[in-house]
C-alpha cells in the first residue's frame, strides 16, 4: 500500500467492455503501456508493452488479455511494478487501443467500456471513456518518477487519439 510520501509502488490497470453484438465481429480492446527515460520523456519510448508481450525486465506484464470482452469481471489486466523499474524509465503512460480488423471503431462504438487503476485492493481511478467516444485509442494513466524521492506518483491522463494501435505507441509520449 502506498502512502503520500512513498507514491504507487504496483499497480493493476483493467479494461473491460462488453462483447459485440450477436452476428457482429468481436471488438478487440487492447492495454498498451509506454515506457520513458529521463532522455527523452515525451518522445519514443524506450519500450512498448502490449497483448504478447512483456516488458525486458518482466516489471511490466499484461496477465490477461480478451479479444472478445467475453467472461467474468476484467477483460484484460496490465501490472506495474513500478519500484522494480530501473531508475533510468522516469514515465510510463498506459492507454488502450481498440482493433480496427473490420471498419474503424471508436469508443463510442463499444458497449460500457471501462477501465479502473488499483493499488492493491485501493482504487485509484476508475473512467468509462465518455470524454473520448470518437476516439480509437486513449491514454488513460500517467506515473511519473520524483527525481528528487524517486517515488512514482499517478495521475488520470485520458485523452483520446485517431490512430490504429501499430501508430498509438509513438503518440503515447506527448499525452
Amino acid at each position: 500500500m502506498s502512502s503520500l510520501n512513498r507514491g504507487v509502488a504496483k499497480v493493476e490497470v483493467t479494461l473491460k467492455w462488453d462483447p459485440s453484438p450477436l452476428g457482429e465481429s468481436a471488438h478487440d480492446l487492447d492495454v498498451v503501456a509506454a515506457t520513458f527515460t529521463s532522455d527523452d520523456p515525451t518522445g519514443k519510448p524506450a519500450y512498448l508493452v502490449y497483448f504478447g508481450s512483456r516488458s525486458p525486465d518482466g516489471t511490466i506484464t499484461l496477465d490477461r488479455e480478451s479479444r472478445t470482452g467475453q467472461g467474468f469481471g476484467s477483460d484484460e489486466e496490465m501490472t506495474l511494478e513500478l519500484d522494480r523499474l530501473a531508475p533510468a524509465y522516469t514515465r510510463v503512460v498506459v492507454g488502450v487501443a481498440i482493433q480496427q480488423r473490420d471498419g474503424r471503431l471508436t469508443f463510442g462504438d463499444i458497449d460500457n467500456p471501462s477501465f479502473r487503476v488499483l493499488e492493491g485492493y485501493t482504487e485509484l481511478a476508475e473512467y468509462d471513456f465518455s470524454g473520448v467516444t470518437a476516439s480509437t485509442a486513449a491514454t488513460v494513466a500517467e506515473f511519473t518518477r520524483d527525481a528528487g524521492s524517486g517515488a512514482w506518483r499517478f495521475r488520470v491522463a485520458v485523452r483520446g487519439f485517431d490512430a490504429d494501435p501499430q501508430s498509438f505507441g509513438a503518440l503515447m509520449g506527448g499525452a
